[in-house]
């Protein structure tokens, strides 16, 4: 029960609020994170050397965390770390950005404002790949930023919540099959794949609730599991079927030609289909809330 509220309270304050105005940690600990990458990623036994940064960078501030959760209790503790590790309402802001670059037909600026969203290279994309791109990560960053924070801060409060976005960050900055990453980030992506395994598969499921159910679900079953990432392909697969969107295929990531399998059916996103897949993402968004009102509920009735 008392889980249940920050993760009710998490949404509508950072709906409100946004990320911190002045600094937010994560990019504090993302430049530490580079710091330490330079001296561990270097010379030989990577793996072992990755490890030994993703523990560095992990494990102290989840056991300050927990030791402070410990100190103090309540929630608000909870709900703190939940705004900070959440992302809806700057997803829903960079998203807003592309459409707007989009209908004032500054190609450059879309393509630019489309960068801070995808790792993909935009620097030649035309509107409708901008599009594409766009919504793929408005539908995974659904999940990464705003479904699983609230998962792990339902199972595990501040501590659990911390861990999983610090996790997810540093699979965000080491997770990549290059000859850079391939075994100094396999522990980072390793993780971020457990942790997001349960997530995923609920927000395919609210994704599939919010929109065309049959398609969501038909295309999660055929052809999630044909993704490179057996998180991400789940989550875009669902969501492309609830908007009735193809998205997929070939895209340009680190200067290489990557062709990617088909997700979902129908046309590629033309106008109008980036707002839509915001709307999905905060129809879902508010039936979890509603959920999770109706088992705070139960509970209470049955205290």
């Amino acid at each position: 029960m008392s889980h249940l509220i920050p993760v009710f309270l998490t949404p509508f304050i950072d709906r409100r609020l946004g990320e911190p105005a002045a600094f937010h940690p994560l990019v504090g600990f993302g430049s530490f994170a580079n710091a330490i990458e330079t001296r561990f990623n270097q010379g030989t036994c990577l793996l072992l050397r990755g490890s030994a940064a993703w523990i560095i960078l992990t494990l102290p501030p989840v056991l300050a965390i927990y030791y402070l959760d410990q100190f103090i209790g309540g929630i608000w503790l909870s709900v703190f770390c939940g705004w900070l590790a959440m992302g809806w309402q700057s997803l829903r802001q960079h998203g807003q950005a592309v459409v707007q670059a989009l209908q004032t037909r500054h190609l450059a600026d879309a393509r630019k404002k489309t960068a801070y969203l995808v790792s993909r290279d935009t620097s030649a994309l035309n509107p409708t790949e901008i599009r594409r791109a766009t919504i793929e990560s408005i539908l995974e960053n659904g999940s990464d930023a705003i479904f699983a924070p609230l998962f792990w801060l339902l199972i595990a409060g501040a501590p659990g919540v911390v861990f999983y976005r610090l996790c997810n960050t540093l699979d965000a900055m080491w997770g990549y099959r290059t000859e850079q990453y391939e075994q100094f980030g396999k522990l980072a992506a390793r993780t971020d794949d457990l942790l997001n395994l349960v997530p995923a598969r609920l927000t395919a499921l609210l994704y599939a609730l919010n929109g065309h159910y049959q398609q969501a679900m038909q295309a999660w079953k055929t052809q999630g599991k044909r993704w490179y990432s057996p998180n991400a392909g789940v989550v875009m697969a669902a969501g492309a079927g609830a908007l009735g969107l193809k998205l997929g295929g070939a895209a340009s990531y680190h200067g290489q030609r990557k062709q990617r399998p088909d997700l979902g059916h129908g046309n590629p996103p033309g106008p109008g289909d980036i707002q839509r897949a915001l709307s999905l993402v905060d129809r879902s968004v508010y039936s979890l809330q509603v959920i999770t009102l109706m088992l705070a509920g139960g509970f209470w009735l049955a205290s």
